[in-house]
């Protein structure tokens, strides 16, 4: 009887390679998702804002380790997140917030901004943000 695809043993500690470059696929994704980041950021759309801030992490968890410090970090964030409570909009027409509702927001706000930066740091320590280099330049050293 054939083997399902689905039921092929693979070695997990082999390197898999991939015959294609998906790399600048990838800057594309992450660009797209850095632009949407921006854009709900600037909209107050709080609970928009992190979904795409968790879609930047699933893109750039792949390449890490499980457990890694990386990972503790974004777990640490993702906790603080959630004992706040839901994400909600920096403004809802013209509904008036409580205090708390307002502290509740600020505190939202800057949970997120710590986020965005952690991952941008993340994308640029992988090499896939605004940390280039090309050996190609090298010629260029004097």
């Amino acid at each position: 009887m054939a083997k399902d695809f689905y039921d092929i043993e693979e070695d997990p500690s082999e390197q898999k390679v991939s015959r294609f470059n998906a790399a600048a696929l990838i800057n594309l994704i992450l660009s797209d998702l850095w632009k949407d980041s921006y854009r709900h950021s600037r909209a107050g759309e709080f609970s928009k804002w992190n979904a795409d801030l968790n879609c930047l992490w699933m893109e750039l968890a792949g390449d890490i380790a499980p457990d890694s410090e990386e990972e503790k970090a974004y777990n640490k964030i993702e906790q603080e997140l959630a004992e706040i409570g839901s994400l909600g909009k920096k403004a809802e027409g013209f509904k008036i917030k409580t205090k708390e509702d307002m502290v509740n927001s600020s505190k939202q706000y800057r949970i997120l901004m710590k986020k965005a930066v952690m991952l941008k740091r993340l994308q640029n320590k992988q090499g896939k943000g605004t940390a280039y280099q090309d050996s190609a330049d090298d010629y260029m050293d004097f």
